[in-house]
C-alpha cells in the first residue's frame, strides 16, 4: 500500500489537539513552563482575528517555547509544541522575523455547536485508497493483522504477543506512527500498591490523503463520548470520511472505532472505574515509524521497560506466603482486603476457565485491589482478543509463552542455536 502526503490540519484544529496533548503530560515538571506557553497561545486565539494579529501571536507563543529549551529538552510536549508552531507557521505564511508582543488573553467564549452534517454520515467509504485491502496493489499478498491490548493493573499484550504486568503510572504512549498516536494515563489503584489502572485516554488520527482530517478522541472515568472532541462521529468533510467512525456499542461502556483507511479497528471499554483498550491493526501500519522517531517508547510494540515490569510469578509465591502468614493479599501492607488466593482463582474462574495469562492476571488484580470489577476486565480483554486477533491458536497465552519469549530477548538468537546444538548432539549420537 503506497501512503500519501497528508494534508494540513486547521489552526484550530491543531490549537486543540495540542492543547489536550500537552496537558495529558504529568512529567512535565515545575521548572518546565511549556504549558504556560501553550495556555497563552491558546487563549489569545481562542477568537478569530486577522492572520496579522494571529502571526503575531504564534511568535509570541514561538518565542515562549524557545525560551524553555533549557528546562524542557529531551519532553516530549516541548517537541510536540515545536512542531504543530512549524505547521502553523507555514499553513498561515508567517514570518519568522515580525513583532513578538505577549498576546492579549481574551476570554474564551464557549464553543459552538459543531455543525451536523447528517450528509457525510451517509457517504460511501469513499475512493480506494481510504479502503485499506482495497488499496493493495493486485496479486499482494493478504495483510498481516496484529493485535494490542491494554487492561487492568495494568497488563499488556503487545503487537509480538509478548504479555507483561506492568507499574507505568501516570502518561505513557501505546502506538504513535505516521497515523494515529496513543496515549494512556494511568494512577494508583489504592495507596501504597504498585498497581495501576487506565483513567485517561487519548487518541489522534492524523490527517491522510482525500479520506480523513485530523480527528482526536478523548476517554476519562465516567466519559466515554460516542464522537471524536468536535462532536463528530466520522472523518470530516472529505470524500472517504465514513472511512473513520465511532460507533457507541454500549453507552458508556463499549465504543469502537473503526479507521478502514489503515485497516484498524480499536475498542476502549470502561469496566468499573477504569478503561480498557484493544486493537487490531495491519503489520505494515504498527511499523510505519516517522524518520527519526525512537519506537521504544512505545509500549504496543516494544512493551514496557524492564523497570517498570512486574513479575506475576513472584507476586504468587509472595501470596503464598502472606497467606501461610495469616494475611490475605499480596501486594503488602495498606491494601484492600477482601480475597484469598483461593477465592480470587474461584472468583476468576467463573469467567475465565481456562489458567491462561489472563486468569492469572485476573487474580493478581484482585489480590492487588480487591476490586471485583476487574474480572471483568480481564474478562472483556480476552473477548476483544477473539474478536481482534487474526490467529485463533494464539488466542490464550501462557506461563511459558512468556518465558519463551523473555528468554528470546536477553539471548537474542541464543535458542535457536541452542535447539540446533541439541539436535547435532543427537544426530552424533545416532551416527
Amino acid at each position: 500500500m503506497v501512503m500519501g502526503e497528508r494534508g494540513r490540519p486547521s489552526a484550530l484544529d491543531v490549537c486543540r489537539v495540542l492543547a489536550v496533548f500537552l496537558s495529558l503530560f504529568p512529567s512535565v515538571s515545575l521548572q518546565c513552563k511549556i504549558l504556560k506557553c501553550n495556555s497563552e497561545f491558546w487563549a489569545s486565539t481562542s477568537r478569530s482575528g486577522p492572520e496579522e494579529e494571529f502571526c503575531t501571536a504564534l511568535r509570541a507563543y514561538n518565542a515562549c517555547v524557545r525560551r524553555t529549551a533549557r528546562t524542557c529538552r529531551g519532553d516530549l510536549a516541548y517537541h510536540s509544541a515545536q512542531h504543530g508552531i512549524e505547521d502553523l507557521m507555514g499553513q498561515h505564511n508567517c514570518s519568522k522575523e515580525g513583532p513578538t508582543s505577549q498576546p492579549r488573553a481574551h476570554t474564551p467564549l464557549p464553543p459552538p455547536p459543531p455543525p451536523l452534517q447528517p450528509d457525510s454520515q451517509e457517504r460511501s467509504d469513499g475512493p480506494e485508497v481510504c479502503h485499506y485491502e482495497r488499496s493493495l496493489s493486485r496479486g499482494a499478498a493478504p495483510p498481516n493483522y496484529t493485535h494490542c491490548g491494554f487492561f487492568g493493573d495494568p497488563h499488556l499484550r503487545t503487537f509480538g504477543d509478548d504479555f507483561q504486568t506492568c507499574k507505568v503510572e501516570g502518561a505513557w504512549p501505546l502506538i504513535h506512527n505516521k497515523y494515529l498516536s496513543v496515549q494512556v494515563t494511568n494512577t494508583p489503584v489504592v495507596p501504597g500498591s504498585l498497581a495501576t489502572a487506565t483513567s485517561k485516554l487519548t487518541i489522534i488520527f492524523k490527517n491522510f490523503q482525500e479520506c480523513v482530517d485530523q480527528k482526536m478522541y478523548h476517554a476519562e472515568t465516567d466519559e466515554l463520548p460516542a464522537a471524536f472532541a468536535d462532536g463528530s462521529k466520522n472523518g470530516g468533510d472529505r470524500h472517504g470520511a465514513n472511512a473513520l467512525r465511532v460507533v457507541e456499542k454500549v453507552p458508556g461502556q463499549h465504543v469502537e472505532i473503526q479507521a478502514k483507511y489503515i485497516g484498524t479497528t480499536i475498542v476502549v471499554r470502561q469496566v468499573g472505574r477504569y478503561l480498557t483498550f484493544a486493537v487490531r491493526m495491519p503489520e505494515e501500519v504498527v511499523n510505519s515509524v516517522e524518520e527519526g522517531d525512537d519506537q521504544d517508547l512505545y509500549l504496543c510494540l516494544h512493551g514496557c521497560p524492564a523497570n517498570q515490569r512486574i513479575d506475576l510469578r513472584h507476586l504468587k509465591a509472595r501470596a503464598a506466603e502472606a497467606q501461610g502468614a495469616g494475611r490475605t493479599r499480596a501486594g503488602g501492607e495498606g491494601a484492600p482486603r477482601g480475597f484469598t488466593r483461593q477465592a480470587a482463582a474461584a472468583k476468576c474462574k467463573e469467567r475465565l476457565p481456562v489458567e491462561d495469562l489472563y486468569f492469572h492476571s485476573c487474580v493478581f488484580d484482585l489480590l492487588s485491589s480487591g476490586d471485583i470489577n476487574f474480572t471483568m476486565a480481564a474478562y472483556y480483554a480476552l473477548e476483544d482478543v477473539k474478536m481482534l486477533h487474526s490467529n485463533s491458536k494464539r488466542y490464550h497465552l501462557f506461563e511459558g509463552d512468556a518465558l519463551m519469549s523473555g528468554a528470546g530477548r536477553r539471548g537474542g538468537g541464543s535458542l535457536p542455536l541452542l535447539l540446533l546444538s541439541v539436535l547435532a548432539a543427537l544426530l552424533w549420537v545416532e551416527c
